[in-house]
C-alpha cells in the first residue's frame, strides 16, 4: 500500500484529499492528513477506511521527518514560506513532493539537490499558478507544431462569486485567503511588456489601468494586472514575445472602488494604528481624513476622495458599513488588518453561496503569413462552501498529478512546473470529466497601426 502524506488540511485541500480517498481502494492508497487543528484533518478524512486524520506540527523539525519517511509521495498545502523545509527533508529522504505554490529561487537553487536524490519537486500545480500554465501551453505547443509564431499572450484568472450568490454592490465575496486579497499587487510595480514596449504600473495607479474582458454567457469582467508578467516569457519559452501581459479579474466596477482604499491609504500593512482595538469603523476612517469640526465624516470622505453625491462608488462604500460606529476589537492592528476585519465582516460567503473561477486567455500568432488570435475561456462554479471551485481547481491538480508520479507516469526529476505535455495533457483531460473545460475558438483579430 502506498502512502500519501498530506500537510495541511485547510479549505483548498478538501477536493483533494476526497479524489485521494475516493480513489484508495483502486489505487491500493493509505492517506495520512495531518494539520495543527487536528479537527480540520478529521473532517476532511472523515471514517474512511484508506485515511488517518492526526494532529500534526509541520514546524517540529523531528516530527515532519518521521512522517515523510513513513510516506511515498508528499503533498505540502502549507503557506508558501513553510515549503522548503519539506522539500529539504525530501530530498534527505528521497521522497516526491508537490506544492501548489510559486517557485521561488531558494527552491529553483535545489535542483540539482533534488535530482541526484532521483525525485521530483511539482510546483505551481494548482489554480493560477497551475491549470493556467496546463491550458496555456496546450495552445502554445499546438501553435508550434503548426509552424506558427506567436506574438502576444494574455492570460487573466479570478475567484469570484457565482451569479446566483452574488448579492451585494460590490459583486465579490471571499473565495479565498482574505489578507491576500487586501494586500493585492503590493510589492512593486506591475511589468509587462506590449507591443515591444516594457510597460510598469505602480501600485497606486494599479486598479485603475484595467482591461475589459467579456466572457461568453458570463458579461464583462476587468482585469488588472498581476506584479510580474516578465518571468513568464522564460517559463512559456517566450523571450522575444512583444507582448505578454497577465492579470486578476473582478466584475465591473470593483476595481474603481477598491482604489478609494487603496488611496486613502487603508490597505498599508507597515504599521500600526494607534489605539485600534478601541476604534470605531467610523473613528478608523476618520483619521485618514483632515481635521475639521464641522464636516462629517461622510462629507469629509467625499471631498478628499472627489466622489460625487451620484457615484456608483458611494453606495459600495456606505454598504460596507465603514461610516457605522462599530468596535474594531483588534489590538496593535495595521490600516490593512483593520479594512479586512470591516471587509470580512461583509464579504464572507453565506451559507449557500457558491464561488466561481474565470480564467481567460487571448493568443496572437502568425501563420502562413496570416495574423490570427485564439481565446480561450474557462468557468466553473462550486458545489458547496466545502467543494468549493478554488478547492476543486486547487486540489483537482495537485491530485491527479500525485496519481501519475505515484504510477510512474512522470519520469522528470528535479524542480518542474506542469508546463510538459507528458504532464499537462492528462491532468486537462482528467480534469474534463470534472467539469473543468476550455473552450477555445479563433477569431479575427485586431490590428493596431
Amino acid at each position: 500500500m502506498k502512502r500519501i502524506l498530506v500537510i495541511g488540511a485547510g479549505r483548498s485541500s478538501s477536493t483533494m484529499i476526497k479524489y485521494f480517498l475516493n480513489q484508495s481502494q483502486k489505487e491500493n492508497w493509505l492517506i495520512r492528513v495531518g494539520d495543527m487543528q487536528l479537527s480540520f484533518a478529521q473532517e476532511k478524512v472523515g471514517n474512511h477506511v484508506n485515511g488517518e486524520a492526526f494532529k500534526f506540527n509541520a514546524l517540529n523539525a523531528e516530527e515532519r521527518r518521521k512522517e515523510i519517511s513513513n510516506s511515498d509521495i508528499v503533498i505540502s498545502m502549507l503557506p508558501a514560506r513553510f515549503h522548503l523545509e519539506v522539500v529539504r527533508d525530501c530530498i534527505d529522504l528521497k521522497k516526491d513532493v508537490i506544492t501548489p505554490s510559486y517557485v521561488t529561487d531558494e527552491m529553483k537553487a535545489l535542483n540539482e539537490q533534488i535530482i541526484d536524490a532521483g525525485i521530483i519537486a511539482m510546483n505551481e500545480m494548482g489554480l493560477d499558478p497551475g491549470i493556467d500554465h496546463m491550458s496555456a501551453m496546450k495552445i502554445l505547443d499546438e501553435i508550434e507544431e503548426k509552424g506558427g509564431v506567436v506574438s502576444g499572450f494574455e492570460s487573466f484568472t479570478g475567484g469570484l462569486i457565482a451569479p446566483e450568490s452574488d448579492n451585494n454592490p460590490w459583486n465579490y465575496k471571499f473565495t479565498w485567503n482574505p489578507r491576500n486579497v487586501v494586500l493585492a499587487g503590493q510589492g512593486g510595480a506591475a511589468k509587462f511588456i506590449q507591443e515591444g514596449q516594457y510597460k510598469y504600473i505602480a501600485y497606486n495607479n494599479l486598479f485603475r489601468r484595467t482591461e475589459i474582458i467579456e466572457i461568453e454567457g458570463f458579461g464583462k469582467f476587468e482585469g488588472y494586472a498581476n506584479r510580474d508578467s516578465l518571468r513568464y516569457r522564460s517559463i512559456y519559452g517566450l523571450e522575444n514575445i512583444p507582448t505578454i501581459y497577465r492579470g486578476t479579474l473582478r466584475k465591473i466596477g470593483f476595481c474603481r472602488a477598491w482604489n478609494i482604499f487603496v488611496k486613502l491609504g487603508l490597505t498599508d500593512d507597515s504599521y500600526v494604528i494607534e489605539g485600534s482595538e478601541d476604534m470605531t469603523y467610523r473613528q478608523f476612517i476618520n483619521s485618514f481624513l483632515s481635521y475639521n469640526s464641522h464636516d462629517s465624516v461622510e462629507l469629509k470622505f467625499r471631498y478628499q476622495l472627489r466622489i460625487e453625491q451620484d457615484d456608483y462608488i458611494w453606495e459600495k462604500l456606505v454598504w460596507l458599513g465603514i461610516f457605522e460606529d462599530k468596535k474594531v476589537g483588534i489590538k496593535d492592528a495595521t490600516p490593512a488588518q483593520i479594512l479586512q476585519k470591516i471587509l470580512e465582516d461583509k464579504w464572507t460567503l453565506e451559507e449557500n453561496d457558491k464561488d466561481m473561477i474565470v480564467m481567460w486567455h487571448k493568443l496572437n500568432f502568425k501563420l502562413n503569413g496570416e495574423n490570427k488570435e485564439i481565446r480561450s475561456y474557462m468557468t466553473y462554479i462550486g458545489e458547496d462552501q466545502t467543494y468549493t471551485a478554488m478547492s476543486d481547481t486547487v486540489g483537482l491538480p495537485v491530485a491527479i498529478c500525485a496519481k501519475m508520479i505515484l504510477n510512474n507516469k512522470i519520469k522528470l526529476k528535479g524542480v518542474h512546473l506542469p508546463i510538459h505535455k507528458e504532464i499537462y495533457l492528462p491532468i486537462l483531460k482528467e480534469l474534463e470529466d470534472y467539469g473543468i473545460v476550455f473552450k477555445e475558438r479563433e477569431v479575427q483579430p485586431v490590428l493596431y497601426s
